[in-house]
């Protein structure tokens, strides 16, 4: 107990927790303060071994967890550190305060666009590197991906690439791939080596968006879907009555209707083993994919987007974003 009350007070001010291991490194059991002090309020000495006050049924992840699910009911409890046991072993500490969740999946970053909407903005910048709010547009996603335990991520390049490709030099969980020509939003995925996951998370790197990528996640795995696409409320109002008609016959009106749908948000989850049904180095854009799938009988599901939104494709939507950076309007 006293060697336990001395390594706390040395994590004065941080997470006041430890964890207690066996001979063989595997983990037995968490030790906090409010633990010896119950410990001594019962009787308990200085002495006392570890093994008798420490804290036996603490949460953790191990191989048959499920890290998201795990990770939010910690959250939940105020649990700060999550330890991640392979075969007993404390293989990994997470800290939830700083990492939002642990996401199995690869990211593909869309960055070889020519941005000509932007012009002359995107004449000798590329696009993701254009700043809104003192930033790169495509750091923002790089920060959030990263934030949710994402740390194999592919970006795409082909317009001004150097740029980019220098711009993640020094960046470690980055690797970038060069499109030898424009290959669409999926035909790009042929060129990826080295995903590690059943699942990828695909997108448009000039998008501004507090999209929650667990959420997304999560729902891409309970509705069993083959792909999971981002949507966007997207609401049209006429300002007209609008009339039902059967041949020349006006059957009703519609004084002024609304008309709610989702538009694609350039934003999917999708399984791996889909990629092997793609041409390798042949074009192919998102919609027709989809279609295919459709098609096929394959389940392709969407999640809606709550919260910021920003497609910065021309000069207002890039005025819009930074005024929004301005007001601090991304901060979660």
């Amino acid at each position: 107990m006293r060697d336990a009350l001395v390594a706390i007070n040395r994590l004065s001010g941080d997470t006041m927790t430890l964890f207690a291991l066996d001979d063989e490194k595997k983990m037995q059991g968490t030790v906090t303060d409010g633990d010896i002090r119950r410990a001594m309020l019962r009787g308990d000495s200085l002495h006392t071994p570890v093994s008798e006050f420490m804290y036996r049924d603490f949460m953790r992840i191990d191989e048959n967890s499920s890290r998201p699910h795990v990770m939010r009911e910690a959250r939940k409890r105020g649990i700060d550190l999550l330890p991640v046991l392979e075969n007993g072993l404390l293989a990994d500490i997470l800290d939830l305060r700083r990492l939002r969740s642990s996401l199995p999946l690869d990211a593909v970053l869309m960055a070889g666009g020519r941005g000509e909407r932007l012009r002359p903005l995107t004449l000798n910048c590329p696009k993701p590197l254009l700043e809104v709010g003192g930033r790169p547009i495509i750091d923002y996603n790089i920060e959030e991906l990263k934030a949710c335990g994402i740390d194999n991520i592919f970006v795409t390049v082909n317009y001004l690439r150097e740029q980019i490709i220098e711009h993640f030099r020094n960046c470690q969980e980055v690797t970038c791939v060069e499109e030898p020509r424009r290959l669409g939003t999926m035909g790009s995925l042929t060129l990826i080596e080295g995903l590690r996951h059943d699942n990828l998370i695909l997108m448009n790197s000039d998008l501004l968006t507090t999209l929650d990528f667990e959420q997304m996640y999560l729902h891409h795995e309970s509705s069993g879907a083959e792909l999971t696409v981002a949507a966007i409320p997207y609401t049209v109002s006429v300002p007209f009555a609008i009339m039902q008609t059967d041949g020349d016959r006006v059957t009703g009106l519609s004084e002024k209707p609304t008309f709610n749908y989702f538009a694609n948000a350039g934003v999917y989850i999708l399984r791996r083993r889909l990629i092997k049904e793609m041409a390798p180095g042949e074009y192919l854009d998102a919609p027709d994919f989809l279609l295919t799938l459709i098609d096929s009988g394959r389940k392709v599901s969407y999640f809606p987007v709550e919260g910021l939104w920003v497609d910065i494709g021309s000069p207002d939507d890039f005025r819009y974003a930074n005024q929004l950076m301005d007001r601090r309007s991304l901060c979660r």
